[in-house]
């Protein structure tokens, strides 16, 4: 792992070029206390911002610790080498046109791996990178404005967009920000470096990652499980839920998986919580930095309007979120401090009969506190300062505050709205120990991501290999090639022509089906005929039936359901398994679930049991339930398969798979591999 302690906590930094962007360095750095050694370099000795500069690198009074370097792309290498040479902690680079341009630009590849090289063990942020903030010590290499401010302990973010970065710097939350660290290309130094690196730092509390794409799948799990070990949470957003799949010609597996669903799949083998927005993001930090990993599920909620009441309620309800009963001990203290005109539930409306009377507000908010509670929410929005008196909410500031003193259970204080949580009751809160959330909705989001559980000891992913072409094989030798890893088909013969088929369906055993092979999709082009009960009934039907060798099947009876199993090989992600509802109701329902590979049968069971279609499986309206270990067992034959042909194979699919009382049968097979 490489050694980032001087880059990021530089006691000297130099800055290399001319133009304004390296006067703002100059300023950001002053701006949040940097009292080091600060010398910018440029050959004419011209003064930025104030600071005479160094004509040469060589002429920088002692040793650099980190560098800004604002030259163009074809200059940055000399000066990289150079800083290398001299034994430089490391560097930023700013200078675009390496890798991001690499496609209408075929230089710019070239110039990336010429700065990898010039670079050696130096490390460097970029290139196209804005660079970093340290909160904590008070240094920064950043060439624009930025919101932080010196903090004792607080988050990380990590991300791979420097505009993002400097937005987020500007949150007026109240949360406590130690390092901002942009990424840039990755060149050399990529997120996951910098996130290990900051997990050694007893300072930060949580990491947030914007991540746009994952490189090394490896530094990812590595991350992962040192996070864990240490109980830091990582919290991610990640972008491309817009980009469509880039769909294979002949299978559904291809657009049901789709890039977003391999990230989600490996967020969530890794046990990266991902947001599904900034204020989102931001809040989940927040709590994490406040909580860490919540215990539970289980909330209390109490606010002193039922339309508020009712918010939380129907904000919790497409979460994991609950709203447990009271139980006894709070309903007897709930009822001696807020009297019998107040029905009593959770969500509480406690109405206004106690506003302002600060001790009876405190006596009423921990009695809704439990040790079996995870976190009580207290919501209360703050008025407008520049127009009203805020001083009237202080009670619920106060109140807040000497609830969790009593109780020594979490509290939030949450405003129904973003903006009605003043930046600076939020600190009061957070510093007397009570969380403060800008906004119900985005706060229950992040609480659902927060007691979500985590991974233990995931299976590292399958690595996807290379890219390739790739051929389709027939169904027939799909079906004998998967039947090799267990997988059970129906009974078959394959016939040249259409005399031999007829032959051959009696002994395959009636009903039959007939199929083209060589057609990926049959139905629409003459390639099948189904449920055929005598040798008549597939002379007539050979009769309609497309050119082509032809696949004689025994159908199966008695299906219960239908699912899609398949597995596609996802460059960025590595192979992702879908399951999803088969059949005709594929495309209808548009229910599926993914995992990586290998995914145990435990992560299967639940994918399957999060369908829309679950209750199918377990004997919907009086039917019986299927075979689930029979299931269990088809997904793992199909798992083998892939793990036997992962240098070769592009993606299989399975649909439908019937699953009866007594088996799960795979009827269709689509392998695309190369031969």
């Amino acid at each position: 792992m490489q050694n980032l302690s001087r880059l990021l906590n530089p006691k000297s930094i130099a800055v290399i070029g001319g133009g304004a962007w390296c006067e703002s360095i100059i300023s950001a750095a002053l701006q949040i206390g940097f009292n080091g050694i600060l010398r910018p370099i440029h050959p004419s000795g011209k003064i930025i911002a104030g600071i005479t500069s160094l004509p040469t690198i060589e002429e920088f009074p002692g040793p650099i610790d980190a560098a800004f370097i604002g030259v163009n792309r074809h200059a940055t290498l000399d000066i990289v080498a150079q800083l290398r040479s001299l034994n430089a902690g490391g560097a930023t680079c700013f200078a675009s046109g390496f890798s991001e341009v690499a496609a209408e630009d075929a230089l710019g590849s070239d110039l990336q791996e010429k700065l990898i090289l010039a670079a050696g063990d130096m490390p460097i942020l970029g290139p196209n990178c804005y660079g970093f903030l340290n909160a904590f010590d008070g240094c920064s290499i950043w060439p624009d404005q930025h919101g932080c401010r010196k903090v004792e302990s607080g988050v990380a973010i990590l991300t791979q967009s420097s505009n993002i970065a400097i937005n987020l710097t500007m949150q007026t939350r109240g949360l406590p920000i130690g390092y901002v660290v942009t990424c840039g290309n990755q060149a050399q130094t990529s997120q996951t470096d910098v996130g290990l690196h900051l997990l050694d730092d007893p300072r930060v509390t949580a990491i947030g990652l914007h991540i746009e794409g994952f490189g090394d799948l490896r530094g990812w799990e590595a991350l992962a499980h040192k996070a864990l070990a240490k109980n830091i949470p990582l919290i991610a957003v990640k972008s491309g839920k817009s980009q469509h799949a880039q769909a294979a010609a002949v299978s559904h597996t291809a657009s049901l998986a789709g890039s977003d669903a391999g990230a989600e799949a490996l967020l969530a083998r890794l046990g990266i919580r991902r947001a599904s927005s900034l204020p989102v993001f931001l809040e989940a930090l927040k709590l994490a930095h406040q909580f860490g990993q919540l215990a539970s599920n289980r909330l209390a909620s109490i606010s002193c309007s039922g339309g508020e009441a009712a918010l939380a309620a129907d904000s919790a309800h497409s979460t994991s979120l609950v709203f447990p009963p009271l139980n006894s001990r709070q309903h007897a203290e709930l009822s001696a401090a807020l009297g019998p005109m107040v029905a009593l539930a959770n969500p509480l409306d406690y109405h206004t009969y106690i506003w302002r009377d600060e001790q009876a507000m405190t006596k009423a908010w921990a009695a809704m506190a439990d040790p079996d509670i995870a976190l009580t929410l207290l919501i209360s929005d703050y008025p407008r300062a520049d127009i009203c008196d805020p001083n009237d909410w202080d009670c619920v500031t106060n109140a807040a505050i000497s609830a969790a003193q009593i109780t020594q259970r979490p509290y939030a204080v949450v405003a129904s709205l973003g903006e009605l949580m003043p930046e600076h009751i939020a600190k009061m809160l957070m510093e007397n120990g009570v969380a403060a959330i800008n906004g119900l909705d985005h706060g229950i989001q992040a609480l659902d991501l927060l007691t979500r559980a985590l991974p233990q000891d995931p299976v590292p992913v399958l690595l996807p290999g290379k890219n390739r072409s790739a051929e389709l094989l027939d169904e027939h030798t799909a079906k004998q090639d998967l039947a090799q890893h267990g997988l059970q088909v129906p009974r078959g013969a394959m016939a040249l022509d259409r005399v031999t088929a007829a032959k051959e369906a009696p002994e395959v055993g009636f009903p039959v089906a007939l199929k083209i092979l060589g057609l990926a999709h049959k139905t629409g082009f003459n390639g099948l005929a189904l449920d055929l009960n005598s040798n008549d009934e597939v002379k007539a039907a050979l009769l309609q039936l497309a050119p082509g060798r032809i696949l004689v099947e025994h159908m199966i009876t008695g299906a219960i359901a239908e699912l899609l199993v398949g597995i596609t090989r996802d460059p960025a992600h590595g192979f992702v398994l879908t399951l999803a509802a088969g059949g005709t109701m594929t495309e209808l329902l548009e229910d599926s679930a993914c995992l990586l590979v290998p995914a145990t049968r435990g992560h299967m069971t639940a994918a399957l049991n999060s369908l829309k279609m679950a209750p199918l499986l377990y004997g919907h309206r009086g039917k019986p339930c299927v075979n689930f270990d029979a299931i269990l067992d088809a997904i793992d034959a199909v798992q083998s398969y892939v793990l036997a042909n992962k240098d070769s194979l592009e993606e299989v699919e399975i649909n439908p798979l019937i699953c009866t009382v007594q088996t799960a049968v795979a009827v269709d097979a689509l392998i695309r591999k190369t031969q």
